[in-house]
Parts: C-alpha cells; sequence; structure tokens
C-alpha cells in the first residue's frame, strides 16, 4: 500500500476518533479564561486573524457539528441564553484542544511515510485540517465570551425587574 494511502487511513481513523472522545471529556477541564485557551494579548481579541482574511473563509470551511447530531451547534440564536453562550464558549476550547491534539498526533504519518511525501502530507494536514481550525476557535472565543456576558446582564435585568413587579 502507498505510504500517502497509510497515511490518509491515519488521520482519518485518529479525526473519526476525536469526535465521540471530544463529546466525553469533562467540560470542567476547560477554562476559556486560562491557558491555553484565554487570549493572548497579540491576538487584541482576535483581530489578529482578521489580517488573514478569516472573516471570509471561516463559515466556508467545514463544522463537523452540522453534519454529527450529538456535537453541540455552534450557532447563535435569538432565544439563547447566557448558559448556552457560555457552553458555547467552553465547546471552542474543546474544539481547539481536538483540533491541537490531533495535528500532534499526526506526526505519526513522518513514520508511515518518510521523506519528502510524509513531510508535505503531514505540513499540508497540520496548516489545513487542524490549524486553520484551531484559529477559528481562538477567533470565535472571546467573540461568543460577550454574547454570554451581554446575555447574563440581560437575564439579571430581567430578573431584577420581576422582583421590582
Amino acid at each position: 500500500m502507498h505510504p500517502i494511502f497509510r497515511c490518509l487511513l491515519y488521520v482519518a481513523a485518529i479525526g473519526l476518533l476525536s469526535n465521540p472522545i471530544a463529546y466525553f471529556l469533562p467540560r470542567r477541564w476547560f477554562h476559556p479564561d486560562r491557558f491555553p485557551f484565554r487570549a493572548f494579548r497579540w491576538e487584541k481579541n482576535g483581530a489578529v486573524y482578521e489580517k488573514i482574511g478569516i472573516r471570509r473563509w471561516k463559515d466556508k470551511v467545514i463544522d463537523q457539528s452540522r453534519i454529527t447530531s450529538f456535537l453541540v451547534k455552534k450557532t447563535v440564536t435569538p432565544r439563547m441564553t447566557a448558559r448556552q453562550a457560555q457552553q458555547l464558549v467552553i465547546e471552542t476550547c474543546v474544539s481547539e484542544a481536538v483540533h491541537l491534539a490531533l495535528a500532534l498526533l499526526s506526526l505519526y504519518c513522518l513514520r508511515l511515510w518518510p521523506g519528502p511525501g510524509g513531510v508535505i502530507f503531514t505540513a499540508l494536514f497540520i496548516v489545513f485540517g487542524q490549524l486553520m481550525y484551531a484559529v477559528i476557535q481562538r477567533y470565535n472565543r472571546p467573540r461568543l465570551a460577550d454574547v454570554a456576558k451581554r446575555l447574563q446582564k440581560r437575564e439579571q435585568r430581567i430578573k431584577e425587574k420581576e422582583l421590582t413587579e
């Protein structure tokens, strides 16, 4: 079997296994306000990613949550609660961690396909198959966190209003 097929089978297998593993990871492990998920100063709340045109292409890449029914949908809706928005923030952490783990695991392709072909395949898979998705999570997280804060404030105002009536 040609090494490219071994690499394709390997990355397909780890990709398929990553969904159920991610589903069962305890969400308490993921803290959007702590390293490594907290936004770095140099990211400027995602502005640095806008320089690579992320707004143009981020919604055009495959979103596994649209395909797989058991994953949390990554969409903000008008009826969303603060709790649901915060859940989305945490899901961006899970997704980022999974994509970075897949990038690391894909280095095994260098053993499956030694030489320049394996290096090119692995580099392309890491950049376009994993890092691109991790960047999308890092770009979306501050925006979703802002939505969660605004919804929390709105819900608090509604509660206070109900108490005074």
